[in-house]
Parts: C-alpha cells; structure tokens; sequence
C-alpha cells in the first residue's frame, strides 16, 4: 500500500532527523511503541524504513572512514562479523 509506506517512510525521516537533532538514539523505539497501539501495520512500516535509514547511516559512516584512510594511507575500519562469523 502506498499511503501506508509514504506516511511510514516521512515519519521515520522526521524520527530520525529528531533523534540527530537530541542525540537521541532510542526514540524510534518509543515511536514504534506509539504507532503500534493503533496500527501494527504502520508500526512494521515504520520500523524497517528505520532500520533501512539507519543501516545506510552505518555503511555510509564505513565508507567514509575506509575512503579517507586509504586516501591517507592508513588501515580501513574492518567491517563487521556476519552471523557465521565471516
């Protein structure tokens, strides 16, 4: 549904755009409480564009910190473990 992930996706711009602005790292968790007392269709939304924003917050964060070392010819940040330990 359109309207659904539209709504999801601003809320959670906005969401993390807040947690930023109050180094607040947990208030999407708090929103996600909110949303799911009245919409656990929203909240399922919410919660994956969250975790999709702030996954890309952390790959980019990787990708900066490996440009700028190789640039300066140090040791890139390694990357984390995946669940089978690779």
């Amino acid at each position: 549904m359109a309207l659904l992930d539209e709504l999801a996706d601003a809320l959670a711009a906005d969401v993390m755009a807040a947690m930023k602005e109050f180094d607040d790292d947990r208030l999407y968790m708090e929103m996600s409480k909110v949303i799911g007392t009245s919409s656990p269709s929203l909240q399922e939304a919410f919660n994956t564009s969250c975790r999709l924003r702030l996954s890309e917050q952390r790959a980019r964060k990787f990708l900066d910190e490996t440009i700028r070392a190789r640039r300066e010819g140090g040791k890139a940040p390694a990357a984390p473990r995946d669940a089978e330990g690779h």
